[in-house]
């Protein structure tokens, strides 16, 4: 049993400095109990993934926003960048092996981090989710069965 809101609230704890750094506001909202069945050292490493990426696509002064939700039976964390935004023709190919986007605001990195967290996303029987927009930014939303009570 794993509390899917703690783990969301350290991680983008751990990630406040690194944003700050960068001249990024990390935002959080992460107060509804989710309980999920999950490893939470691997729960964590999707969520890190997630929140580090969004401050490498973001540029100073732009805004991350994680949030924390639940919707008929799931629970969700988005985590929501104000960065570059991902093409539509890149959108498809972003969990991809290797894959590194066409965007000009690369940042050293083996293309599997995506990919690795979408895997473990299926690990524990969810997956993640993407919406983007290219000059908006992006939202990978972190979707896994909530623990009935």
């Amino acid at each position: 049993r794993a509390r899917l809101e703690a783990l969301t609230a350290a991680v983008c704890s751990a990630c406040q400095a690194e944003a700050a750094h960068k001249g990024v506001e990390l935002r959080t909202d992460t107060g509804t109990p989710l309980p999920v069945w999950g490893d939470a050292v691997r729960l964590e490493q999707i969520l890190q993934n997630l929140v580090t990426n969004a401050i490498h696509y973001t540029p100073a002064n732009g805004t991350i926003t994680v949030h924390s939700w639940e919707a008929e039976g799931s629970a969700l964390v988005c985590v929501q960048d104000t960065g570059c935004g991902i093409a539509p023709e890149d959108q498809a190919a972003v969990f991809d092996r290797y894959f590194h986007t066409t965007a000009n605001t690369k940042h050293d990195s083996t293309g599997l981090g995506l990919t690795i967290a979408q895997e473990l996303a299926r690990l524990h029987h969810g997956e993640i989710l993407l919406e983007s927009e290219v000059g908006k930014g992006s939202c990978f939303t972190l979707k896994l069965p909530l623990l009935a009570d």
